[in-house]
């Protein structure tokens, strides 16, 4: 195999092909070369703590086949209306004062709609004042959606691209893959950050995970956060169902791991999340993924409608692997990243 030049300098050149050499290397190898990668930019002692709270529960008009939210299915799950600001901003302090450094707040909605666009300011500028990074994701958007929302105070906006291209028709069809990337560029356009990246364990192949990263690595700036999302199978769901009917891990463990180090290498100044399918992740799987270049997880106990690990559990992996909360750097003064000039 011809040797793959990885730097650790950020690039949106990366082809397809040699997206899916990186996850071909051999295990050892592209471990180190992560860990390398993501020591040039972090201090690999250091985990990002987030908390993310669903703020609008259920009767999402999407279809999106993992979604226990989607209104075309039937999960169980009771649609509920968008809470009120001073509730979401309690728990916002209850959970800056548990640790967390980022607060999420997320609506299952297909599209942001104007009438809501006050409350959610108000959401926005409570968390805010307390110190917090704010993130929402809140479905689709228009470029002045965008405007106001960053008016508000919100830092980052979460809109994940779930899977590569060509097997995106396998997850979703009520949006399109350019309505996602249209959203990302609202949001940049706009100077907030983006939170983008994708679910895996979804019944894709090596070649669609090589994929999601080739189109993460190749967007006009690289997402500021890089969430990869193992499947968690809810019966009632499409895809859920599909993995529960085959009795069998949505994903091997050490194909997992691959993933993240190639999320590290392509979006080296990224913070690669690991987010939702950590529950049912042992200790020695999560060391393995920090070891790769995993920085963020989410912590709280909840994440939407699956479950985190506890926070006792969480405390004692960080005191046995010596990590500690990564420094907090003021989100004002984070700017994205520039694409280098030809």
């Amino acid at each position: 195999m011809t040797p793959i030049n990885i730097s650790a300098q950020p690039r949106h050149d990366w082809t397809l092909e040699q997206v899916e050499a990186l996850f071909a290397l051999p295990f050892m190898e592209l471990v180190f070369e992560a860990a390398r990668v993501h020591r040039a930019w972090f201090d690999p002692s250091e985990m990002q703590l987030s908390q993310l709270l669903s703020v609008k529960t259920g009767g999402c008009a999407e279809n999106c086949g993992y979604c226990s939210q989607s209104a075309h299915f039937k999960t169980g799950l009771k649609a509920e209306k968008l809470m009120e600001p001073a509730v979401v901003i309690a728990k916002a302090k209850a959970a800056r004062d548990g640790g967390a450094q980022r607060f999420c707040m997320g609506a299952a909605w297909r599209e942001l709609k104007d009438r809501d666009l006050p409350k959610l300011a108000e959401m926005i500028g409570g968390v805010k004042a307390l110190g917090l990074e704010t993130c929402a994701t809140l479905g689709m958007l228009t470029a002045e959606q965008a405007k106001q929302l960053k008016d508000a105070g919100l830092d980052y906006y979460n809109h994940n691209l779930d899977t590569g291209p060509d097997y995106y028709k396998d997850v979703v069809t009520t949006r399109t893959y350019q309505e996602r990337l249209d959203t990302l560029a609202y949001v940049r356009d706009a100077g907030m950050s983006t939170c983008c990246g994708g679910i895996v364990g979804m019944g894709e192949t090596r070649r669609d995970r090589a994929g999601l990263l080739h189109q993460l690595a190749t967007l006009p700036a690289h997402p500021d956060s890089l969430p990869i999302n193992g499947l968690v199978p809810i019966s009632g769901t499409p895809l859920g169902d599909q993995i529960l009917a085959e009795g069998e891990k949505a994903i091997d463990s050490i194909e997992f791991v691959r993933t993240i180090a190639v999320a590290r290498i392509v979006c080296p100044k990224a913070m690669v999340r690991l987010s939702a399918g950590r529950e049912g992740m042992n200790r020695e799987l999560q060391a393995l993924c920090f070891l790769a270049g995993a920085n963020s997880i989410f912590v709280g106990g909840k994440l939407l409608t699956t479950p985190l690990p506890d926070m006792d559990d969480d405390s004692r992996l960080f005191h046995d692997l010596d990590l500690k909360p990564m420094v907090m750097v003021k989100a004002e003064v984070a700017a994205p990243e520039a694409v280098p000039a030809e």
